[in-house]
């Protein structure tokens, strides 16, 4: 495998050259938070964590079973073996630990289980192949999914010869089959998204994947989800450090990139 390209955010470059060559100071890199919740993304002051915890407690009910389903950004290099719920090992390091974290210290009262069945490399129909043992026998009372950049990223570059109109029958489909075998499901839909000027994602990529976006929007709509914006999220970040330093490719989120999502996701779910 060709070894990637180092940017900034890894780390090997130092704070201070990031800050120097990114061209932000370091009070602008501490109030991202709240500039980024200015702009209607995500972020939140510490006011607003309160009423965010409130909304929770609202959206969660007691014993709820909490399941992340997507691919790689999802997996996160989660131990695939035992797949326990609540577990640190088995939920890898990215935006669904960070949530799950959240949610199980700011309701510890709630008693809920969380799992974490993300796979990398994964597209719509290959969710649909284990849908029966990786979401419907667990059962969930909240099910998040995101999924859609492989869609297009494998029919890209010729592993897949996948179509929009063919992910938009597949979600559909598989977003129907669970409401009817839980109909009681709380869905989150997460937009899929990219960032150009990263060592994968340039602007060729804008117009063909907007496509899926929408589709995934729409489908949010049609089925009652929560819709969380991730692109609007990852946009506005880059207004204060550049693209590399939120996903090194484009695709896979950063540690920062990471805690970007769980903050857009949770405000989106307790919005």
């Amino acid at each position: 495998m060709k070894k990637e390209k180092s940017v900034p955010g890894n780390n090997d470059l130092s704070r201070r050259k990031f800050i120097r060559n990114a061209g932000i100071g370091t009070a602008s890199l501490g109030a991202l938070p709240a500039m980024l919740s200015a702009c209607g993304s995500a972020g939140t002051s510490p006011g607003e964590s309160a009423k965010m915890k409130e909304a929770l407690e609202a959206f969660f009910a007691q014993d709820d079973v909490v399941l992340f389903q997507g691919d790689s950004i999802t997996d996160a290099g989660r131990e695939k073996k035992d797949e326990l719920p609540n577990n640190a090992r088995s939920f890898g390091s990215g935006y669904a630990y960070i949530i799950a974290s959240r949610l199980l210290s700011d309701l510890a009262d709630r008693n809920l289980i969380v799992y974490n069945r993300g796979i990398s490399g994964n597209k719509v129909f290959q969710l649909d192949e284990r849908w029966q043992k990786d979401c419907l026998d667990l059962k969930p009372d909240v099910l998040s999914i995101l999924i859609g950049v492989n869609d297009y990223w494998h029919m890209r570059n010729g592993r897949y010869d996948g179509t929009p109109e063919i992910y938009e029958r597949d979600y559909r489909n598989l977003l129907a089959r669970t409401k009817s075998e839980l109909p009681e499901i709380k869905l989150v839909i997460c937009e899929p998204f990219i960032l150009t000027g990263t060592s994968a994602v340039d602007e060729s990529w804008l117009e063909p994947f907007s496509h899926y976006q929408k589709i995934a929007a729409k489908l949010a709509g049609e089925f009652g989800a929560v819709w969380v914006p991730f692109q609007s999220a990852f946009n506005h970040a880059t207004e204060l450090a550049p693209a590399p330093y939120w996903t090194r490719d484009g695709v896979h989120p950063s540690m920062p990139g990471c805690e970007l999502m769980a903050e857009a996701w949770l405000k989106a779910v307790s919005s």
